[in-house]
């Protein structure tokens, strides 16, 4: 036996170090775009536990993949083909350690899943806000090292907005514990900042203090036809003025990408599905009651309709119904998945310039990769897109990808960069665009980002080959 897959498992059990049979759960991306080959996986089940196997690998020269519900969509969280990599899985450690009313946090493991979480905090009578699409999987150290958004950005803001303090694992296998739960400590470099979002390349987060917040009295949803990206915007406005701070979420969705919905997943029901080009979805979280918050919503769709950004408009009438819209936004990517093979993005524009970027882009695309159909939906209330492209209906979606993913990539790119923008604006770096990041991030950017890597992690030891190579 390897000799340091005797001492992983010496540190965690053996029973948690896995290292033959069927390991595709660990070793594989969730697009299923890569698939590498693990020297181990190890479990372990505290904070002493991960300490202790990074120090053993540090010892071997082992490089280490921290990985929490490996949902991420940039190839950050699996190995490499060579075999001679860690996965470091922080399952296991998933308790919620402390919730503190008076100061308005959760202390929790970095393994938790988020969906847990949601719902721990609210059967103790709190919100924690962070809400995406794979939350009944993803976890919150995963959520932490790639920066997630979601659909409450607009109101709460990022992962890193929520969190307070951090318990992490130093690439020498130290603990730098930062659990503090103070809003306020100026006393230096804010280490904080420096671990979020930096994708398991700088330590490993085992444990965080994040944010809670009162629920709101009522939170109602609602769907909005509009006729083009401009009337979108002009509706955020709109909404931004009436509903100031409860206005919780803004989704767009384009007639193509609900059209996938509507084709794979029939049992949806998409509103105004044929009438409009693009569908809007809102959320207002209101702290007086559920008439307060249904007046509002009513009065701001009254005024939409009136300036003509809005074409048609519905409330949901129930919790009920209120998911099932929900649902219809969050089945798109499963959709896209149905469909086949496709490319993705994770763009973010200047929400004033966004109805300008994605004219341009999809006349630029028609032109260079015709037939190529756009799948465009997002967190517009923050500026943020799910900028995709499907491969041309009846066609090898294998070859398109093959033949144009590199060229679309280019071209979407260099767009988001003539507009000011960020080509990853929630999904992270990971290996799918380590390489592109030279070509939009300042050299004086990449230059600082390298020396924090090599200050921390000096024999690059910590998820090699993502974010930034040195």
């Amino acid at each position: 036996m390897n000799p340091l897959i005797a001492q992983l498992q010496s540190i965690v059990g053996a029973a948690h170090v896995l290292h033959e049979g069927d390991l595709t759960a660990w070793e594989q991306d969730w697009r299923k775009r890569s698939r590498g080959k693990a020297l181990a996986v190890v479990r372990p089940g505290s904070t002493a536990e991960v300490a202790a196997a990074v120090r053993a690998c540090a010892a071997a020269g082992a490089a280490i993949v921290p990985q929490g519900g490996n949902t991420g969509l940039v190839v950050g969280a699996t190995p490499d083909a060579t075999g001679t990599q860690v996965v470091l899985s922080l399952q296991r450690m998933n308790a919620v350690r402390e919730i503190d009313a008076a100061n308005l946090t959760v202390t929790v493991e970095a393994g938790c899943v988020l969906q847990s979480l949601q719902e721990r905090t609210r059967e103790a009578g709190w919100l924690f806000p962070l809400s995406l699409a794979a939350e009944g999987s993803c976890t919150i150290g995963g959520n932490l090292a790639t920066n997630a958004g979601g659909t409450q950005v607009l109101r709460y803001g990022n992962a890193r907005d929520l969190c307070l303090g951090l318990e992490v694992v130093t690439a020498q296998g130290d603990v730098w514990d930062g659990l503090s739960g103070l809003r306020k400590d100026n006393t230096g470099y804010d280490l904080r900042d420096l671990f979020i979002g930096s994708e398991g390349t700088l330590g490993i987060v085992t444990a965080a203090t994040m944010k809670l917040y009162p629920l709101p009295a009522a939170t109602l949803t609602a769907w909005a036809a509009v006729p083009s990206l401009d009337a979108a915007v002009r509706l955020l406005g709109l909404a931004r003025g009436r509903l100031a701070s409860g206005l919780t979420g803004f989704e767009v969705m384009g007639q193509f990408a609900l059209s996938l919905v509507t084709r794979h997943f029939a049992q949806l029901r998409v509103p105004f599905a044929d009438s409009s080009p693009y569908g809007v979805l809102l959320e207002n979280a209101d702290h007086e009651s559920e008439a307060h918050a249904r007046e509002q919503f009513e009065s701001l769709l009254e005024a939409a309709l009136e300036d003509g950004c809005v074409t048609d408009a519905v409330v949901a009438e129930s919790v009920a119904q209120a998911h099932q819209l929900w649902h219809v936004r969050e089945s798109i990517p499963l959709a896209q998945a149905q469909e086949g093979l496709n490319i993705k993005h994770d763009i973010s524009v200047p929400i004033s310039r966004i109805p300008e970027y994605c004219a341009q882009t999809d006349a630029l695309l028609a032109r260079e990769v015709p037939g190529a159909r756009l799948v465009n939906f997002g967190h517009l209330g923050d500026g943020n897109l799910h900028y995709n492209v499907q491969a041309p209906e009846g066609g090898d979606a294998a070859a398109f990808l093959r033949d144009h993913e590199q060229r679309v990539n280019d071209l979407v790119y260099a767009q988001v960069l003539r507009f000011g923008g960020s080509i990853s604006a929630e999904h992270g770096v990971g290996s799918l665009k380590v390489d592109s990041l030279p070509h939009y991030k300042s050299p004086v950017a990449l230059a600082m980002m390298r020396a924090v890597k090599r200050a921390l992690d000096p024999q690059n030891l910590m998820n090699p080959g993502r974010v930034v190579r040195v």
